[in-house]
């Protein structure tokens, strides 16, 4: 029989969590906030708070120092990874909007890490593709952007990935609608054939968390 231990996230319970992360810095709490006023009607974009601690530990963990992000929106997620790499590390952020990601580009400049992100404005699979791919390189990346892209993203980013590398890929549950929603096309049937792409690619081995809207955090072998 198949049963969740997942207590019922409740706004007391959701508060309890934030509270017991490690606190965001002031600019990653600004950036938060403005996100939310500035762009109300698009706020769900943004990573979630619990998670910009749970990237910087990722980042710390393994050690990255070369990462690429799909799906930057208004930088909070970069700049969780940025504060948590050293000075010579560097963030590939990749995405499609100059009014998002202005927001962003203020927001490492404050932090002192804008140094860090190399950001690129174009269609994210052709930064992948331009990508050095003669040996694997990526100690981290972070998939956050359009779903039915995923499967095409994450050829180009798994290939590129150093034997002990992370992947990891947001959204993967689609708030619930992955089960919920049975049509044959949209985002809820991309996001499933992404998932079952992810559990049976040999190259990596991977866990799908419900953490948020799902996290798949995946491994990469040294297959």
């Amino acid at each position: 029989m198949t049963e969740s231990k997942n207590p019922p996230l409740t706004p007391e319970l959701y508060a309890y969590v934030l509270e017991h992360n490690p606190p965001l810095d002031p600019v990653q709490r600004e950036l938060v906030d403005f996100t939310h006023t500035r762009f109300a009607d698009d706020a769900g974009l943004q990573t979630a708070q619990e998670q910009g601690p749970l990237l910087s530990f990722l980042v710390r963990l393994v050690g990255a120092r070369r990462i690429v992000e799909v799906g930057t929106f208004t930088g909070f997620s970069t700049l969780s990874m940025a504060l948590a790499l050293p000075e010579d590390g560097r963030i590939i952020a990749c995405d499609i909007s100059e009014e998002w990601t202005a927001v962003g580009r203020e927001a490492w400049a404050k932090a002192g890490v804008a140094d860090r992100v190399d950001l690129r404005i174009a269609p994210a699979l052709d930064t992948l593709r331009a990508l050095p791919d003669d040996e694997p390189w990526i100690d981290l990346s972070f998939l956050d952007a359009d779903k039915e892209n995923y499967p095409l993203y994450w050829e180009e980013l798994v290939r590129r990935t150093r034997p002990g590398g992370l992947l990891v890929a947001d959204n993967t549950l689609l708030h619930g609608s992955v089960v919920t929603d049975t049509n044959s096309d949209g985002r809820a049937a991309a996001m499933r054939a992404f998932n079952e792409l992810v559990l049976t690619d040999e190259r990596v081995e991977a866990v799908l968390l419900t953490v948020a809207d799902g996290v798949t955090l995946a491994r990469r072998t040294g297959a």
